[in-house]
């Protein structure tokens, strides 16, 4: 079972890049890293191109697989934010010492980020010990590996009696598809593909009954941040404002597909999935809820189960300074 050494070998690579040189606004250019196949509020701004007005600078927008790759192209310098990269790969890059940072809670999805078990296997919850010696496919240090090893933990299952393999979603789902592989993990359009070969072990909402919060942040290297703070500021902006229409439901029947089109889904499957999603308000999101001191003390709680598991060699005393509330307080006057 590689995955202690996989994991190990991201964070050290991270770690490794944590000096490079980020780019700043005034190069005229901003790169955003954000997910396909993961339909947010956020992507009816970005067609109508109301980040560039308020920012008054062309973004360059760039998808990715995983939030891991997220984290290595912050570290870089090739990204300055990314939107909707999950707490796990956020924490493991923390841990390694990248200097990143949350700067709003995305969106809140626990029912949206799972782990499937072939249904030829007929293994559920009750039978879940069943999965020793079986073969996984899991997108590591994301949010859907934090959910596996909590699951596994609670099932009793030792992960070192798996084969843990570390595939994208789109990849795990194409696996278990051809029966390659006995449980495929991950969130959105893989998931939904997933779900058409198995079964999943625990709902949503029974994943949250045993602590097992899912969410995604914008994020950002602090030095972008604190070198740019008008800019964090307006683009948070304006992501609170197509959350709060799509909240209120005044603007859904536009929004919904051209944010389809942009994320590479049809608008039936689109509504699907933001049926099992919640964006916070800029209010909530500064709240104890969230960013208040509840995500810090989440981000702690992910870290030491990373390694515990030995995905990660150490954790951070604190992730308070990974969180800076200051952009979106700023957002929320705007």
């Amino acid at each position: 079972m590689k995955l202690k050494t996989t994991l190990m070998g991201a964070a050290a690579g991270v770690a490794m890049m944590t000096g490079a040189t980020q780019a700043v606004a005034d190069s005229h250019e901003l790169t955003v890293a954000y997910f396909l196949e993961w339909p947010m509020p956020f992507e009816f701004a970005k067609v109508n191109g109301d980040y560039e007005a308020a920012l008054g600078m062309p973004i360059n927008w760039v998808s990715f697989d995983t939030g891991t790759a997220m984290s290595a192209a912050m570290a870089s310098g090739d990204v300055q934010i990314s939107v909707s990269q999950g707490i796990p790969p956020f924490v493991v890059a923390a841990s390694a010492g990248q200097d990143i940072q949350v700067i709003d809670v995305a969106v809140s999805y626990a029912d949206n980020d799972n782990c499937v078990v072939a249904s030829g296997l007929e293994i559920d919850a009750a039978s879940a010990g069943e999965l020793a010696g079986k073969k996984v496919a899991v997108p590591l240090g994301t949010a859907a590996h934090y959910g596996f090893l909590r699951q596994m933990d609670h099932f009793g299952v030792d992960v070192a009696s798996l084969e843990v393999v570390d595939m994208a979603p789109a990849d795990g789902a194409a696996a278990i598809a051809q029966g390659q592989v006995d449980m495929a993990c991950g969130w959105g359009g893989a998931l939904r593909r997933m779900k058409e070969h198995g079964n999943v072990l625990l709902t949503g909402a029974e994943k949250e009954a045993l602590g097992i919060l899912v969410f995604d942040a914008t994020t950002a290297p602090a030095s972008f941040v604190a070198g740019n703070p008008d800019v964090v500021a307006k683009f948070l902006a304006v992501t609170a404002k197509a959350n709060a229409a799509w909240n209120d439901g005044s603007m859904t029947a536009e929004m919904l597909p051209v944010i389809a089109q942009d994320a590479g889904m049809d608008v039936d499957a689109t509504a699907e999935t933001m049926a099992t999603f919640v964006f916070p308000s800029v209010e909530d999101q500064l709240s104890a809820a969230w960013l208040g001191g509840n995500a810090q003390a989440f981000m702690k709680g992910v870290a030491d189960v990373f390694v515990a598991s030995g995905s990660i060699p150490s954790a951070n005393e604190s992730y308070d300074a990974n969180v800076n509330t200051g952009p979106l307080a700023a957002a929320g006057a705007m």
